[in-house]
């Protein structure tokens, strides 16, 4: 079991350019653990990596998705500087832009646990500790993955997306924190589908003009470490 997992800053780059990069690790991932089933006698430890990415404007759909939940036609999302994919994550639509911490853990999870809904709840759990450490209260809310605020009152809010894809317990995808994100783009779309409910960044809720990203990634680094038990090199 390899728990050693490759921490790559992929800084400001386009969302599909990053997705056939997701891919080609994935797959990757996937060829050498079929070698490993066809050669036991020679058995090669798989690699792990988290990407972190901010991307320009940028809405995608999960493969469950509902289009409608899309608000601007193809002409608004050129005015908005804004492209728009359909993926294979889970999920439905959610935005992704500047100001956001995206997090893409590409692990096998035969090096840590076989349990997507454990995985899911660890990456949960490493942002409510992460923005604990501002002290904001982020919680799970039933049937809705991601974390939010204010769950269960008439203010409850999202401020992490999640969506994953897994394949014989490799994962990729993974989660969108809005740090300093620029909210009124969630304007233009029903996010994850669920009418309603509203969005936060964390310099917002911090009543800040902007938080430091980059100390941000090292608590979710350090919380990640700890949850996974995780060596990251």
């Amino acid at each position: 079991m390899n728990k050693q997992v490759q921490i790559q800053d992929l800084g400001l780059k386009d969302y599909k350019d990053t997705w056939d990069y997701q891919e080609e690790l994935f797959q990757n991932i996937l060829n050498l653990k079929s070698q490993n089933r066809k050669n036991e006698h020679a058995i090669q430890s798989t690699p792990n990596y988290l990407l972190f990415v901010e991307h320009p404007h940028v809405y995608t759909l999960g493969k469950s998705g509902d289009l409608a939940h899309l608000l601007l036609n193809e002409e608004q999302l050129a005015q908005k500087n804004a492209r728009f994919y359909k993926i294979n994550r889970g999920g439905d639509i959610t935005y992704h832009g500047p100001g956001q911490i995206v997090g893409y853990p590409i692990l096998d999870l035969d090096n840590f646990f076989t349990d997507i809904h454990k995985y899911l709840r660890f990456l949960e759990d490493v942002i409510i500790k992460t923005i604990a450490d501002y002290g904001l209260k982020g919680e799970r809310s039933e049937g809705e993955t991601g974390v939010w605020l204010d769950v269960g009152t008439p203010f409850a809010r999202k401020i992490c997306a999640m969506g994953v894809r897994a394949s014989r317990w490799v994962t990729m995808h993974g989660f969108a924190l809005n740090v300093n994100t620029n909210l009124g783009y969630f304007d233009h779309i029903i996010p994850c589908g669920i009418r309603g409910k509203a969005v936060a960044s964390l310099n917002v809720e911090l009543g800040v003009e902007k938080v430091d990203e980059e100390e941000v990634k090292q608590k979710i680094v350090h919380y990640f470490k700890e949850l996974f038990e995780a060596e990251f090199v």
